[in-house]
C-alpha cells in the first residue's frame, strides 16, 4: 500500500440566498452526486442539509466501523451487524469553539461461534488504527457493546 494518498473535493457557493439558506453550498466529488451542506441549525443554517459538524462525526464513526470490520474479517470474527449512535460535543475550549469530544457507541452483533473477548479487543485496536481518529485533536471515546447471537 502506498505511504500517502490524496483526496479532492470542490466547494461551490454563490451569493443570493437569504435567511437559513444563505450559507448553503455544494461539495463536489468527481463522478458522484453533490453533497448539499449548510451551517448547523443552531447557527441559522438550513435544517434540511447536513452540516460540517455532522460530517465530521460521520467521518469518525464510519472510519471506526470500516477499520473494525476489516480487522474482524482478518481475525476470523464473523460480524453479523454493527450499529453506532455517536455524539459530538461542540464547545469553547482554549478560547476557541471546537469539537471537544466525540463518543462512539458501537453495538456489534457476532455469530454464535465468535469469540466475544477477541471481538472486544478489536474495538480498541480498530480505534488505534482509525486514521480519521488519528487525525483529530479532540478526545474520542468508545463505549462498545458486543453481543453474540444465541
Amino acid at each position: 500500500m502506498a505511504n500517502s494518498h490524496e483526496f479532492e473535493a470542490e466547494l461551490v457557493w454563490e451569493k443570493g440566498a437569504e435567511g437559513e439558506r444563505r450559507g448553503n453550498h455544494a461539495v463536489r466529488f468527481e463522478g458522484r452526486p453533490d453533497l448539499e451542506v449548510s451551517a448547523a441549525p443552531q447557527y441559522n443554517g438550513d435544517p434540511g442539509c447536513l452540516n460540517p459538524e455532522e460530517l465530521f462525526l460521520s467521518s469518525l464513526v464510519s472510519c471506526q466501523m470500516l477499520t473494525y470490520l476489516a480487522m474482524a474479517q482478518h481475525g476470523g470474527i464473523d460480524v453479523l451487524a454493527y450499529e453506532d449512535h455517536a455524539t459530538a460535543t461542540l464547545a469553547i475550549a482554549d478560547r476557541r469553539m471546537r469539537i471537544t469530544q466525540v463518543t462512539l457507541r458501537p453495538r456489534i452483533r457476532l455469530a454464535a461461534d465468535a469469540d466475544p473477548d477477541k471481538a472486544r479487543r478489536l474495538v480498541d485496536r480498530a480505534h488505534q488504527g482509525c486514521f480519521i481518529a488519528n487525525s483529530v485533536g479532540c478526545e474520542v471515546l468508545i463505549e462498545a457493546d458486543v453481543a453474540v447471537d444465541a
